[in-house]
């Protein structure tokens, strides 16, 4: 098993800048598989996140080969049927400046794909795209235990940003999806997770397809001012 502890001074990874940089929602994915001790590399720098007095609420189930491939079939069919089971209720519709960011992501997205504002055939498959983990090897799906809170649900979700940079840094694309905690329950069942744990998300990953267009999507950032509050 590759450790942290393992890696020397000729790794090529990114600065931490870069990777911060890199790091971006890949919605298309090339069918390799990402080598295994890159795997446990990257997940073992993610398990270095912070959590709250170090109780690393975190469950990390991750599907690649013959399993993803069998939840990706499962996702599309259950979905397309109406087999939702989610542990977490839907937040709702946006307002204000989130619901303008919410809008401006989704045009840039269609746009980069060629999908007009009223295709909504093609914006439902481009939607369904989801199920199929944008054609990524590997999917993995973050959990927390069932009595967790708020608190927890944060830790998780460094833990997401740890991972998700870690995979940046190592030139891998990464997408996190709250649409893949709509079918928790065929979740649980295919990766052998209990009832004692509830499904956040889940983030599907590998290598890049640079030649597919909805990879040619960028989006903004708020400015500084918009989001920090520096105080003296």
């Amino acid at each position: 098993m590759t450790t942290i502890a393992a890696v020397t001074a000729k790794d090529d990874s990114l600065s931490f800048d870069a990777a911060v940089l890199a790091r971006r929602s890949v919605r298309a994915f090339r069918p390799d598989p990402v080598p295994q001790p890159l795997l446990e590399h990257v997940f073992a720098l993610a398990n270095r996140a912070p959590s709250n007095c170090n109780t690393q609420p975190w469950l990390a189930a991750v599907a690649s080969g013959a399993a993803c491939e069998r939840l990706r079939q499962r996702f599309m069919a259950d979905f397309a049927s109406g087999q939702v089971s989610m542990d977490f209720p839907y937040a709702g519709k946006y307002a204000g400046v989130y619901k303008e960011r919410q809008y401006d992501a989704a045009e840039k997205l269609y746009g980069a794909m060629g999908i007009a504002r009223e295709d909504k055939a093609a914006r439902g498959a481009a939607f369904m795209r989801n199920f199929a983990f944008f054609d990524a090897p590997h999917v993995a799906f973050l959990f927390i235990p069932d009595w967790a809170g708020v608190r927890e649900a944060a830790d998780a979700g460094m833990y997401a940003q740890t991972l998700m940079l870690a995979l940046a840094a190592h030139g891998l694309g990464s997408c996190p999806q709250t649409a893949l905690s709509f079918l928790c329950d065929q979740v649980r069942a295919e990766c052998g997770v209990d009832a004692s744990h509830r499904l956040l998300f889940g983030i599907s990953f590998g290598y890049e397809d640079t030649a597919n267009a909805a990879n040619d999507c960028r989006l903004g950032r708020a400015a500084l001012a918009d989001n920090v509050r520096f105080v003296s």
